[in-house]
């Protein structure tokens, strides 16, 4: 009788035990599937930063030859001998504004330059700040 109660209860833990091991591995599929969902989101995440990164270089390159152009146009304008006495103080604010602030030192009365550098145009997040570490991805799985 004591044998069999024992193997009874060694039975009913054997139970016990696959179920809980069922549960673990139901578990274990859920979260494998929502890790896979979410290795996904990261995918197309990156893939988004990696895009918008490129449009802002071409968008920060276009700018610079905006720029450049438009310091060009200003330096053949003041060349000019008609050039300065066109402008008004008021007119070379405008394209003070317009040239930004490389140009508007240049531009001042006087026409000194300014040896600060304004960086309040600049992101707050530079693309450089933005750096990805493969080192998780390279986790073995067991």
């Amino acid at each position: 009788i004591q044998i069999a109660q024992c193997f009874e209860a060694t039975r009913r833990r054997c139970c016990r035990l696959e179920q809980d091991g069922q549960r673990a591995r139901e578990q274990l599929a859920r979260v494998e599937a929502e890790r896979a969902a979410l290795e996904v989101k990261l995918k197309h995440a990156r893939n988004q930063v990696e895009v918008e990164m490129k449009k802002r270089h071409r968008a920060e390159a276009e700018l610079e030859k905006q720029e450049r152009k438009l310091q060009l146009v200003f330096e053949a304008l003041m060349r000019e001998p008609w050039g300065s006495r066109l402008l008004s103080g008021e007119q070379c604010s405008v394209l003070s504004a317009l040239a930004g602030r490389r140009l508007g030192a240049a531009l001042a009365p006087g026409g000194r330059s300014s040896s600060a550098v304004d960086e309040s145009c600049q992101s707050l997040l530079s693309h450089s700040d933005i750096s990805y570490d493969c080192t998780e991805d390279d986790v073995v799985r067991r």
